[in-house]
């Protein structure tokens, strides 16, 4: 399975993978899954701790980026065609990180690890 990983369960995958429901869990750790995390997800966290809205270790980013390897996992950059999608989709949501994880789940045909159920209105399938 292909799987694009949102913000939050990146945070908890990596640090507290208690919090994260019993399926995304299992697929998560399941052998085989092509696991991707998006780069807007790492801008996500840099503004949130630069607004004081995340607390995390000084070395945050050398701490995801050996959790994405401990995960065997990929960064997915933002592409041109996934902006034009965004442009597409219904604002049923607001948060425009969240917006663009859809549209690469979209564009990518990833299946997307989050407990926004919301996500799933757009078409997504949802893990949690």
């Amino acid at each position: 399975m292909r799987l694009l990983v949102d913000t939050h369960a990146l945070l908890w995958a990596i640090d507290s993978p208690e919090k994260l429901g019993r399926k995304a869990r299992e697929v998560l750790k399941a052998p085989g899954q092509r696991i991707f995390v998006s780069t807007v997800s790492l801008w996500e966290i840099a503004i949130k701790v630069s607004l004081d809205r995340l607390d995390l270790d000084p070395d945050w980013r050398e701490i995801i980026e050996s959790g994405l390897a401990h995960m065997h996992g990929r960064w997915l950059t933002i592409k041109p065609a996934h902006c034009g999608i965004v442009a597409t989709l219904p604002w049923w949501h607001r948060d425009p990180f969240d917006r663009m994880l859809v549209a690469q789940a979209i564009s990518e045909d990833l299946a997307l690890v989050t407990r926004d159920r919301l996500m799933a209105d757009y078409g997504v399938r949802v893990i949690w």
